[in-house]
């Protein structure tokens, strides 16, 4: 069994193993999320298959979960490689993209089932103030005004008092900016969009971003796991230290 300390590689072996260049790799040492590199009599830093790893692990986390939380992940497995904290941290990580993944099978329903919607037979009775309309999405009613004030979903306003009140098209818009919200569509797309979907149009881009979106929850996936197999190979096993055969 060869010890994930025992090969001594330079600066740039470690660099051109993980893709990175050798002040990134520096760089990950002075953040933690290499650990502390061996030196030469002259000063050189000598690492291990364990900094090549760790490297590679933090590169696929990155992918998958983001700078910040790839180091929190990376730097556990250094501090407490023996603790839960490292698992409950990945087991986060695959929540958040299952409730990503979630969002987006909603969305793909909802704008199926809304885009085939027809509004008629309108009455006064049917219209939706700005708390019963929040109720219904669970948003704030702040959140509704922020999409009034960016033409995303306008209401009628009463003459006299001013008052907010959303008729079923209007309601109807509210439901996709909250479900395209909740699927990733930032606000900017939206305005420009909002206007074709009102008049029935342009609902294949909306099937293409919730695809592109989809793509890229599965390429946060593939990071995710080529992170964990990476990581595998720090973390000891029944209590003995992590090697390599």
């Amino acid at each position: 069994m060869t010890g994930l300390q025992s090969v001594r590689l330079r600066t740039v072996d470690v660099a051109r193993r993980a893709g990175y260049s050798v002040q990134q790799v520096r760089n990950l040492e002075r953040d933690g999320v290499l650990p502390p590199a061996a030196r030469t009599p002259s000063g050189h830093r000598l690492y291990g298959e364990r900094h090549v790893q760790s490297a590679l692990a933090y590169r696929a986390f990155a992918a998958g979960a983001g700078p910040v939380e790839a180091k929190r992940i990376v730097r556990a497995a250094h501090r407490f490689p023996a603790s839960p904290e490292v698992f409950a941290l990945l087991d986060a990580a695959h929540a958040r993209l299952d409730a990503e993944r979630t969002d987006l099978r909603r969305a793909r329903e909802a704008a199926g089932a809304i885009s085939g919607e027809r509004i008629e037979g309108v009455r006064a009775s049917d219209a939706m103030s700005v708390s019963e309309l929040a109720g219904a999405l669970g948003v704030r009613p702040s959140t509704l005004r922020h999409w009034d004030a960016e033409g995303l979903a306008v209401p009628d306003r009463d003459p006299l008092r001013g008052t907010r009140r959303y008729s079923p098209a209007q309601v109807r818009d509210a439901r996709v900016v909250h479900q395209l919200r909740r699927a990733g569509y930032r606000i900017g797309a939206l305005r420009a969009l909002m206007p074709e979907l009102r008049h029935g149009r342009r609902w294949e881009d909306v099937a293409s971003a919730l695809d592109a979106r989809e793509a890229a929850v599965v390429a946060r996936s593939r990071g995710l796991l080529d992170g964990a197999a990476a990581l595998a190979a720090l973390l000891p096993r029944d209590g003995k230290p992590a090697t390599f055969s």
